[in-house]
């Protein structure tokens, strides 16, 4: 009984530690080193999720599929086939199919430089902060191939597809010294400029962006919610079930000395 004891307090201990270590992977910076912004989580709110299907299928789903996930997954955030088949649908496909699309990969390497990613677990590849930060940070950059580059993603092949939401910017930067070294001089970024202005205000703009990254994340793992459920009784089950253990391994040897 005591090595079972034992074996259950190593087992938490080690619960806890990958917890963290997943934690420090959540939280990881982007390629250019911009400090990224916190994400709000809205897995749990269907019209967040609603919303952000809407953005994925008419501004991503052209150069990203997501071959993981059929449409008709998206009942499980309320929309019914009907919906499904009117507003998210765009091509011929039926409701019951996998989310692809028509441009092949070779296709997307020779127009992008580089083959544009399935989406379906991206949000698991980058954090959901990463994301939130990154539909947030493009700028007009003549120099790129597409007149376009990113803060949290430098020289990035993609375009700023919701230019025309968020409006055309321009990003600031200072030549500033190098606190680390004198003789050399570093460009800090210090703000945007807003060349033309979008359909969106900025705040409604963000809060768009928050609903398609909650999307992503939901589409990454359409049951977390659930998943997490479950971990809580699982949890509170092997607390009782070790207190229980505790208390019976008490009284058998209470009487032997």
């Amino acid at each position: 009984m005591k090595r079972i004891l034992q074996t259950l307090m190593g087992i938490c201990q080690v619960t806890v530690v990958l917890a963290a270590i997943g934690f420090g992977m959540t939280a990881n910076a982007s390629e250019g080193d911009f400090p990224l912004d916190a994400a709000p989580n809205r897995v749990n709110n269907n019209a967040s999720l609603q919303n952000g299907a809407k953005i994925f299928v008419n501004h991503c789903l052209n150069c990203h599929s997501a071959t993981s996930v059929r449409y008709n997954r998206l009942r499980d955030i309320g929309l019914t086939d009907l919906q499904i088949k009117d507003n998210l649908i765009l091509t011929d496909a039926k409701v019951g199919d996998l989310m692809t699309i028509a441009m092949t990969p070779k296709e997307g390497k020779a127009w992008f430089g580089k083959t544009p990613p399935d989406l379906s677990v991206e949000a698991r590849a980058r954090s959901t902060d990463w994301l939130y930060t990154y539909f947030r940070t493009f700028y007009k950059d003549d120099t790129t191939q597409t007149g376009w580059n990113n803060l949290v993603y430098p020289n990035v092949g993609m375009p700023h597809v919701l230019w025309q939401l968020q409006g055309e910017r321009a990003a600031k930067f200072e030549e500033r010294k190098d606190p680390h070294d004198q003789s050399r001089t570093e460009k800090v970024f210090v703000g945007f400029e807003q060349l033309t202005p979008g359909v969106m205000k900025p705040q409604e703009y963000d809060d768009n962006i928050a609903d398609l990254v909650s999307f992503l994340s939901w589409m990454a793992e359409p049951v977390q919610l659930e998943r997490k459920r479950i971990g809580v009784v699982v949890l509170l089950f092997l607390a009782i079930f070790t207190l229980l253990a505790w208390r019976l391994n008490k009284a058998y040897w209470k009487d032997i000395h």
